[in-house]
Order: C-alpha cells, then structure tokens, then sequence
C-alpha cells in the first residue's frame, strides 16, 4: 500500500519530491516495515555520497572554465550547417555527460544551444531537446554518466552477482548514442515547434568583446583574463554613491577596481558626479568585483561569477580540477577503489587544495536531490525485505511463465512508464529489487534486468517532469508540456527495444 501511495502521489506532483520520500520512509517505520536503523540506512549509503561528490567535481569543472572552454572550441568549429551544429552539440553534451552526469552538462550546455541557434538563425527550441535527450544516452557510456548506473552496479553485488565495469556501460550505450543522434537529427527539424523563448540565457562568453565596442575602449583594458575581469554596472535610486565624485581611471575600493568608463544617457562623459541611471564600467579583479559589487548600492548588468565562468579561460585552478579529475576517471575505469570513496576523494581535494572554494562546493549539493534519494532507499530495502519483491515477481512469473525475455520486457514496460511521471532514479530503486527477484525466481543471471532498467531508466522522455534536464530546456527553449512527445515517443520506443533485445543478448540470461 505505501508502495501505491508513494507512485500516486510521484505522479499527483502536488508536493516536493523529498517531502514525498521522507513520508515514504516514515510511514515505513510507523507502519513496523523496517527498523530504525533500516529507515535512515539511506543518508549513509554510498551512492548518497556518490552523488554529493559528483555535484561538487560538476561545479568544480564548470567554476574553472572547463565547460566553457568546450562549449567555445565547439562554436568555433561547427560553422552554420544546422545538422552540422545539432550533431556537435550532441555529440559533445553526450560526452560531458559520460563524465559529469545529464543535469550537470545540460546546465553546463544550455546557454551554448541558445548561442549556437541565434549565430545560425534557428530558434532554440531546433537545438535543446535534441541536445537533452542525447544527454541522456551519453548517460549510458560510463559508470559516471547517472547515479543509476552505480546503483543497478552496486546492486548486482549485493544480489550475489558482479557489479558493472566502468566502461561496461557503453556495450549498450553507444548503440543508443548514435541510434538517438540520428533519429534527433531526421525528426527532430520536422517535428518540434518554432518558439521564441521568453527569457533565454545571455551570451556572456564575448563579454570583452562587447564592452570594448559598447563604450570604446583598447583591447587590453577590455580583456577579460583568468585573474581579471570587467563589470558593467547602474546606479539605482536612492544609493549612496549618488553625488560621488568620479573620473575616468580613478581607483575604487582601495585600488582593488578601476572605474574604465562612465555613462550617462547615450553621452560619455571622462569625469562627473554620479546620479541615477549612471552607467560605469569597472574593471578589476574577480574576487574584488564579487566582494565589492554584490552590495545593494550598485546594480550589475551581469553578475561577474556567470562573466568570469563563460569566459573560458584557464589559469591554475583549471589545471588543478583537471589534474585532480582525469585520474579520477582512471581510478574509476580501473576499479581499484569503491567508486563513492573515489569520487569522494577527488571532491575532497578539490576543495582542500582551492580549486573551488567552500562555499561554492556547498551551494552545488543539491539537498532536496539527496533527500529524496535517501528517503526512497529505504523502500527499496522495504520491497525486499518485506516479501513485496517475492509476491510481485510471483505474479509476474504467473503472468508471463517462465520465459526471461518476456518477464524483462515486462519490466522495461514498467520503467518505462514509471519513469515519465516520477523520477527514473525512484523508478529504479522501486523496480530494481523486483526484477532481481524475478531473476532469482527463473534462475537467471540479474545482470541482464539490471541493465535494461538503467536502460529504460534513461527514457524519461515524454515530459518535462521526467528529469530535471527536461526542466532545464523548458524556459530558454520555450517548450510546452505537450512538445516533449513528439520527438520523445520515438525515442522512448527505440531505448525500449534496446532494453528488451539487445541487452539481454549483450548480458545473456
């Protein structure tokens, strides 16, 4: 009955998802399921840890100009061609996501679609579903590329058999990468909308370029560097700056900024009182822009963090994250080490050595993500140890006999459905200990079951609840609820019939 309950009211969507698990998991310890220990087992499980770490090295790639850096070399290359453009981004948010997770490159990504499709005159509702749900097969290349797949592999372990290699993943993943690549660069022209969104993301990453032309100015004291930057700021009513004496060069802040220009209506002016609606730009460094222009007397243009990140330059840090980073990746593929204390190593480092700072480690964790997670451990622990698993396999296998490859398809068909209305990691922790049941019930290896659920997992495609993701693209696409099936139900078909016949003949039963 919680089970019930806890889908009904997933997909009612009335209340937040970590509301939803924590009632889950209480009303499982109320009702005598499980024990104390069991119902909070889930904050100290190691994919909790997993994920948090993951949130932090996505924020760590993303503060020090990695995504942008790519982001750039993939605008410098692609040229016009539309197909050209969508087949890049695709290609380059699956591989972000192989290492990053699908929230983390699509957040990372979704100003360059937006950029891309204004410089080649397609509206960007063209580009940010293709480059979403590619995301979502890159997901399948590597252990990294969802919280799912550490979960189905860590799973399989505790099930008795093995878990999944780091690149195993990719056995079905790359089929399911070129197989969406092309059905998103055919259909995707033909079948979604023309929209004009509403409130896109700016293109930061020419800033220099444009506040050297916007108010005159030479190169070098435009140019925006790892260390330096430029800020574009109002002066609002009623701030005390108002009536200040300022001059063209003068020092700020103890000679942390230099005022670079003043404006006044569409007049430049080299020296003058300031007023309301004065227009300044400052240069300095980006500390010192963070510190002294984030107070409530000045108004900025954009805020220096999103300035400073879209640029794209590389200094230590960089090198830091990167060097911290790719042996990471290695120690992961390598398995030397459960892939929670890897990851966790690798954030840890991160914020020891400075290449991102606390505070911006802590604002990357995603709480409500983690709670919700936490709190549905706990029924999956439930599904098993309850007998819940045992009875509805029992029916199952009533059902379909004892043919593996219909009982898989039945569960594919689960997943699949679950996973458009509630969220797929839920949907997996729900139906993961099912299918192993299942599995245990026909005599059969798990491994098969446990793939095609990260698989049909993976298909959240039908709506923009499915993941947040397909939240993301919403907005600066301009999408409805209703645009996401158009080109989401062929491709939800094409994951399903992956899960269903060709994993089982990857992983034999």
């Amino acid at each position: 009955m919680i089970l019930i309950a806890a889908v009904v009211i997933f997909i009612w969507n009335k209340l937040p998802p970590s509301v939803v698990a924590l009632s889950v998991a209480l009303a499982l310890y109320l009702t005598g399921v499980l024990t104390l220990h069991q119902t909070v087992a889930g904050f100290g499980d190691p994919l909790i840890i997993y994920i948090a770490s993951l949130f932090v090295i996505s924020e760590a790639l993303d503060a020090t100009g990695v995504t942008a850096f790519a982001g750039q070399q993939l605008m410098a290359r692609t040229g016009t061609n539309p197909r050209s453009v969508v087949l890049a981004l695709m290609l380059l948010v699956a591989l972000l996501t192989a290492i990053i997770s699908v929230n983390g490159s699509v957040a990372a990504l979704v100003p360059v679609g937006v950029i891309l499709a204004t410089r080649i005159g397609k509206p960007p509702s063209k580009l940010l579903m293709p480059m979403a749900f590619a995301a979502h097969a890159g997901s399948l290349l590597t252990l990294l590329g969802s919280p799912i797949n550490l979960f189905v592999s860590e799973f399989s372990q505790e099930s008795g058999d093995r878990p999944f290699g780091f690149f195993e993943f990719a056995l079905a993943g790359i089929p399911l990468v070129v197989g969406t690549f092309a059905m998103n660069l055919f259909l995707g022209p033909k079948v979604l909308p023309d929209r004009t969104p509403r409130d896109a993301p700016n293109d930061l990453s020419r800033y220099a370029e444009l506040m050297a032309r916007e108010y005159d100015l030479a190169d070098d004291d435009a140019a925006v560097s790892y260390h330096q930057g430029l800020q574009e700021i109002v002066i609002p009513p009623r701030s005390s700056f108002i009536g200040e004496h300022v001059y063209v060069g003068m020092p700020m802040q103890g000679e942390d900024l230099f005022v670079m220009a003043l404006r006044r209506g569409d007049a430049a002016l080299e020296n003058g009182q300031l007023q309301a609606g004065d227009v300044l730009v400052v240069r300095g460094g980006w500390s010192a822009l963070d510190q002294h222009l984030a107070e409530p007397d000045v108004v900025n243009v954009a805020e220096p963090e999103q300035v400073r990140r879209q640029s794209g330059r590389f200094g230590p840090r960089t090198y830091l994250t990167l060097a911290i980073v790719v042996p990471m990746c290695v120690l992961l593929a390598a398995g030397v080490a459960p892939p929670a204390i890897i990851v966790l190593a690798a954030a840890v480092l991160l914020v020891g050595l400075k290449a991102l700072s606390r505070e911006q480690a802590q604002g990357a964790i995603q709480l409500p993500t983690l709670i919700t997670i936490a709190g549905m451990i706990p029924l999956s622990t439930a599904i098993q140890t309850s007998g819940a698993a045992d009875q509805i396999s029992d029916r199952l296998v009533s059902a379909f006999g004892d043919s593996p490859r219909l009982l898989l398809i039945g569960v594919v068909v689960v997943v699949l459905i679950l996973g458009q209305f509630i969220s797929n990691l839920a949907t997996a922790l729900i139906v993961a200990p099912i299918a192993v049941a299942v599995a245990q019930n026909t005599h059969t290896s798990p491994l098969p079951m446990l793939m095609a659920i990260a698989v049909a997992a993976a298909a959240a495609f039908l709506t923009p609840v499915a993941t947040p993701a397909n939240l993301m693209i919403q907005e600066p696409a301009g999408y409805r609820f209703g645009d996401y099936w158009r080109l989401g139900l062929p491709n939800l078909i094409f994951f399903g019939l992956i899960a269903a016949f060709v994993v089982p003949v990857i992983w034999p039963f």
